[in-house]
């Protein structure tokens, strides 16, 4: 069974489920789907819509912040606003000595476009891209 026919979300490890909704939700703005159990946490993760659709599993795990990969990446039209707004919720963006980055830390992308980079209170990568 060809797994290109079927939906696919990032799942990203957090340690303390609380923390992460405060960030998640409060700072980032996505909604909760749906919230449920993380191994032996009764109340351990939740599901995160975005774009239309479920996006984004968070959960509690002793595992987290241990990739220093981008996780996700979200694709935008307008990627100052974006990155104005969330930088108005307190999202501080992450800035790499390899890339020139501008005041508000976004750089360009290889190919083409921008990028920035931030991350959440455990050190999970994420980016935001445009093609402009």
């Amino acid at each position: 069974m060809p797994l290109s026919a079927h939906q696919v979300r990032a799942s990203i490890a957090v340690s303390d489920i609380g923390r992460a909704v405060a960030f998640y939700e409060g700072k980032l703005g996505l909604r909760a789907l749906q919230s449920g159990p993380s191994a032996h946490v009764a109340d351990g993760s939740r599901t995160y819509g975005s774009g239309g659709g479920p996006a984004l599993n968070v959960y509690q795990s002793v595992t987290a912040g241990k990739s220093a990969a981008t996780l996700a990446t979200w694709y935008v039209d307008d990627l100052d606003e974006i990155v104005d707004e969330l930088t108005s919720t307190g999202v501080e963006f992450t800035r790499y000595d390899q890339f020139e980055h501008d005041a508000k830390g976004i750089t360009a992308r290889a190919g083409g476009g921008r990028i920035a980079w931030f991350q959440d209170p455990d050190g999970n990568t994420f980016a935001i891209e445009a093609d402009v």
